[in-house]
């Protein structure tokens, strides 16, 4: 009877050690938990546009918003970085990788790094370059392999990173240039033979490394406030050397060699009533374009602020709805991952990806 009651207790003892033992695991996994989700989450919670999306050399893709800062995904969940962590703004209007594997950041107010190397805890991950504008220097602009070339906010002009620090660039103001154009950087691009090309809003600029070659304006467009006037918001030099020049209000400028047309004009993608501005454009039209992108199979891509995507097969042009449930199809950024998915991102803060037919929401 006593080895019996020995038998009892020892059965309520294991138990009851058991019971705490598992009561304070489930304690700290909830304070681990609780802890995660006040910086990472498993869904993008941005809901200004995104206006950048870049896979780095690890597979991470970074988001950058209009308005909220910019989100890691490593595959399982969302981090979130703003000017509370050490950007520059919550405005991001570009991100590039180094060689050494950090990551940049180019803002409506400056430069910022992220040094992936750094754990946490370790260090503030973030360093703000912002600069002041200093007295230009022409020695600046000259272009060597691995630097990084970013927007200046709304200065005229451009920051660049050789590797050890940061060069403001001002542009050479064309001449007989109007005093209220903005020469603020809108969109960067690479092409063949070294050459950059600078969209700003009243020009583009081709830069080939020691000199500009060409400066693409209003008057040697032969543009006037009837036909409408530049208003770039993106370029893209394609696999063919052939520029492109998105603008709002005017659409699609195709340069090849020394040739410059309206491509939505030989499109039809004109509204014949169009004011040629940033007014609302009715559907079928190409007018406002954001964001242009190549696929992996040499399709061209539009993104229109008012009309959702555009491709072009070298022949024919296709519209696409993105999805149907959102307000604006408005398209801020289309970018080709490591994989050559193509990704959408949206004004409302989601990405899409095209699946061949049509757009699946990725994040």
């Amino acid at each position: 009877m006593k080895k019996f009651f020995q038998l009892i207790y020892l059965i309520l003892f294991l138990t009851l050690n058991f019971s705490c033992v598992e009561k304070k695991t489930s304690e700290k996994e909830f304070s681990k938990s609780k802890f995660v989700s006040t910086s990472m989450s498993d869904t993008l919670k941005f809901i200004s546009g995104i206006r950048v999306i870049f896979q780095d050399s690890k597979g991470n893709y970074w988001l950058g918003s209009h308005e909220e800062g910019v989100s890691r995904f490593n595959g399982k969940a969302f981090e979130y970085f703003t000017t509370s962590e050490g950007l520059s703004d919550n405005q991001i209007r570009s991100i590039q990788e180094d060689k050494n594997g950090t990551i940049w950041f180019g803002t409506a107010s400056g430069v910022s790094s992220y040094d992936a190397r750094l754990q946490e805890g370790q260090g503030r991950r973030i360093t703000n370059h912002t600069l002041f504008v200093n007295e230009f220097s022409p020695n600046n602009w000259i272009k060597i392999a691995d630097d990084l070339w970013f927007n200046a906010g709304n200065n005229a002009g451009v920051y660049r990173y050789d590797g050890q620090k940061i060069n403001y660039l001002v542009f050479p103001a064309p001449g007989n240039a109007n005093p209220d154009n903005r020469y603020s950087t809108t969109s960067i691009a690479e092409g063949k033979n070294d050459v950059l090309w600078f969209g700003t809003y009243p020009a583009v600029f081709g830069f080939n490394g020691h000199q500009f070659a060409e400066v693409i304006t209003d008057e040697t467009l032969g543009l006037n406030e009837e036909t409408g006037q530049l208003h770039v918001r993106s370029v893209f030099e394609d696999s063919k050397g052939r520029l492109w020049i998105g603008n709002n209000g005017i659409g699609v400028l195709l340069k090849e060699q020394d040739s410059i047309i309206n491509f939505s004009e030989q499109y039809n993608l004109i509204h014949p009533a169009s004011i040629r501005s940033g007014a609302k454009s009715p559907a079928g039209t190409l007018e406002h374009v954001f964001a242009i992108e190549e696929d992996a199979d040499g399709n061209i891509w539009f993104g229109d602020r008012d009309t959702g995507a555009w491709k072009y097969d070298g022949t024919t042009m296709t519209n696409y709805v993105i999805d149907k449930k959102l307000k604006s199809q408005m398209i801020w950024s289309i970018y080709t991952d490591n994989d050559n998915n193509l990704l959408f991102g949206m004004a409302e803060g989601g990405v899409y990806m095209f699946n061949g037919k049509s757009f699946d929401l990725l994040f």
